[in-house]
Parts: structure tokens; C-alpha cells; sequence
């Protein structure tokens, strides 16, 4: 089942933006997802502070 969400605030920290959208409860959720061809990273976090984190210290593999 995919995930369509709708995404708020979308920031862009190198190749990685950090959105905020809410889960299938309700929930507030931040997502970090790189944008290279072929990287795959993503990651969801509670707080947008740790999703900023993630998309600051993510190393793409690929470059």
C-alpha cells in the first residue's frame, strides 16, 4: 500500500527536503527523502528537529 500524503512546510537541506504531513492517525510526522537517482535514503521521525538532523548528516552514496 503506498502512501499518499500531503506534504506542509517542505524544506530543502542539500539534495534531502523535510516535509511535514500527517500519518493515517492523525499524527503529526516528519519525512526526509534524497532526492539522487538511485540513493533510496528516506526517513520518517516524530519531530521535525530529528528529521533535520537526518537530512543534514545524510551521505548519499551515489555522488
Amino acid at each position: 500500500m503506498t502512501a499518499n500524503r500531503r506534504f506542509r512546510s517542505v524544506t530543502r537541506i542539500g539534495l534531502v527536503p523535510v516535509g511535514t504531513s500527517h500519518d493515517g492517525r492523525g499524527r503529526e510526522k516528519h519525512t526526509a527523502a534524497c532526492t539522487a537517482p538511485r540513493c533510496g535514503f528516506s526517513a520518517d521521525h516524530d519531530s521535525r528537529a530529528a528529521a533535520e538532523l537526518a537530512a543534514r548528516t545524510h551521505r548519499c552514496p551515489v555522488r
